[in-house]
């Protein structure tokens, strides 16, 4: 009789530390969710932006790593931009709600990353319509997007899931393309092949605010990726010529001196050039070069480590390719 007593606590014991431990799992991803702050801030009369964390995406932090931004109209609310996860993507719903009672009417992508457009899809379901260059037709149906989101679905969970998935544009632009809501003109550009081959930037005159997309990164090492560096190049000298008054860059914080700001991400790109394309152009390994090299200037900044070998041996790779 004891023997079955003692069995009998032994396994409520068991049953108890188990709802424990999973009120401990629901608590500690309610307190994640809650932590995760999509605040936007105000930069010009009509113009907003949140700022994403300068670190690597991961649970803890929703994958909010990039920035948005929006524009109020009085004919609707125009979003630059979606965030890295659905649930960022509702929050940034919210807070412009808070700002506007007009209705968000477009979202423009400023190329398809995964950190930028995973909330797309929350944009979807409230009726906005989608716009973005017709590269990025390419990327949905590449096997590095799907990919990417099943590894998303690992890395970021249960932020991104089995139910997040890759929306396409509703218009697809080849050119540039003046959109105009409420009396305001939106210019998007194709600047691309650059940080990815679909980058588009967009200008609103009325607000003099260029939303730059990862063309211009401030705060943090930049991330190359596949980038054609040549381009990027190419694409910060357009920036100038428009001659904004603020520029809202894809991570960091805004400027409010662009020329300046814009500085830093053409000097990394063309110190990784400078640095690389003599060993590039030689065949030289590009182990001996990378481990040469004075990174002195960038080695202390935010994702330094993550991203700098790999960008060094993309535009090493690149430059063969030119």
């Amino acid at each position: 009789m004891v023997t079955c007593i003692r069995l009998i606590q032994l396994r409520l014991g068991i049953l108890i530390g188990s709802f424990v431990f999973c009120g401990l799992v629901f608590a500690q991803n309610t307190l994640l969710a809650d932590e995760v702050l999509v605040k936007p801030v105000q930069v010009a009369a009509h113009t907003y932006f949140v700022q994403g964390r300068p670190e690597m995406g991961s649970s803890s932090n929703q994958n909010f790593i990039s920035n948005a931004g929006f524009v109020v109209t009085l004919g609707g609310v125009v979003v630059v931009d979606a965030l890295g996860s659905p649930v960022l993507a509702k929050k940034l719903i919210a807070e412009i709600k808070k700002v506007t009672n007009q209705k968000i009417v477009a979202v423009i992508v400023s190329h398809y990353h995964a950190d930028h457009i995973y909330g797309l899809q929350e944009f979807k379901k409230i009726g906005a319509t989608i716009y973005a260059q017709g590269e990025g037709r390419n990327y949905l149906s590449s096997e590095t997007a799907m990919q990417r989101l099943i590894a998303s679905r690992v890395d970021f969970a249960p932020w991104v899931n089995e139910k997040t998935r890759l929306v396409p544009a509703d218009i697809w632009i080849d050119k540039t393309f003046v959109l105009k809501v409420g009396g305001v003109n939106f210019f998007i550009t194709r600047v691309g092949p650059a940080h990815a081959p679909e980058d588009l930037m967009v200008y609103v005159p009325l607000e003099k605010v260029l939303f730059a997309g990862d063309l211009v990164f401030r705060g943090r090492i930049p991330f190359v990726g596949n980038a054609d560096s040549k381009g990027w190049l190419q694409a910060l000298d357009e920036i100038e010529r428009l001659n904004p008054d603020i520029v809202i860059p894809g991570h960091g914080t805004y400027s409010i001196k662009p020329i300046e700001d814009i500085a830093f991400t053409r000097s990394y790109l063309k110190y990784l050039r400078e640095s690389m394309s003599a060993a590039a152009l030689n065949l030289d390994p590009f182990e001996g070069v990378y481990q040469s090299t004075d990174w002195s200037e960038y080695e202390g900044m935010p994702l330094f480590r993550a991203a700098n070998r790999m960008n060094a041996y993309n535009v090493y790779l690149s430059i063969q390719a030119e």
